[in-house]
């Protein structure tokens, strides 16, 4: 037991900012309320009309957060992954968060879960914790109105240079295992619209496509798509 009491206080203070700001007996009690949970891919995390589940320290996988229409259409909004903290899975205790988020699982996740109520109690009494989650909110709200922004005033040229750009980003190499569906629902496109988009670069040559995923062949290009440099004949066409 006292093993295990260790590995999460080093997980709490690896992830928290705030965790030299809080009293020994805050770090024992956000412990003792640290529970392993685990998602299958595909699983529903947390919704509106849900419990609210509380914060989520990633240790391995992926959470896709996104809008739902009430056709049924969804916009996403982030992903998170491993080293990073979910705060909008406890919205219910933000009340600076006054839109309906849904969160699912993209891949098997393994998190530590801290209840909604005991975070609030920490964050009641501690006003570095208080900041902490009103800034991950403003972080949230940020990557939000970015992902807006690109779907109202960005050409779908631009938008899926910057998405291409973004996750070679992440791994570091040149091929990007990802489906046309997965792409355009990252992106709040359709699977049309990324498809021409994807055929197009293709035969620009700035990518290889091949079956589940892509090739990026010339970054440099890709990167001066992304920020807006270059002119492409793509716009027309989308």
């Amino acid at each position: 037991m006292e093993h295990k009491e260790t590995a999460d206080k080093g997980c709490l203070a690896h992830c928290f900012s705030f965790w030299d700001k809080l009293t020994p007996a805050q770090q024992d009690f956000l412990c003792r309320f640290a529970r392993p949970v685990h998602y299958d891919k595909g699983a529903h995390v947390h919704s509106p009309t849900e419990n609210c589940v509380g914060i989520l320290l990633l240790r391995s996988g992926q959470l896709r957060a996104y809008l739902l229409s009430e056709d049924g259409r969804d916009v996403t909004l982030y992903r998170l992954f491993a080293g990073d903290v979910c705060i909008l899975s406890a919205s219910c205790v933000l009340d600076a968060v006054t839109f309906d988020v849904h969160i699912d699982a993209e891949e098997p996740v393994e998190a530590y879960c801290i209840g909604a109520g005991a975070f609030k109690r920490v964050m009641d009494e501690n006003i570095y914790v208080r900041c902490y989650a009103y800034q991950m909110t403003a972080e949230s709200y940020s990557e939000t109105m970015w992902a807006m922004q690109q779907i109202l005033f960005m050409s779908a040229d631009r938008r899926l240079a910057i998405f291409l750009t973004d996750e070679l980003a992440k791994t570091g190499g040149n091929d990007l295992r990802m489906t046309h569906d997965q792409i355009a629902r990252y992106m709040g496109s359709a699977r049309e619209v990324v498809s021409r988009m994807l055929k197009y670069f293709a035969q620009e040559g700035l990518v290889k496509l091949w079956r589940g995923g892509l090739t990026v062949l010339d970054k440099p290009r890709l990167q001066k798509l992304a920020r807006g440099e270059t002119e492409s004949r793509a716009r027309r066409r989308s």
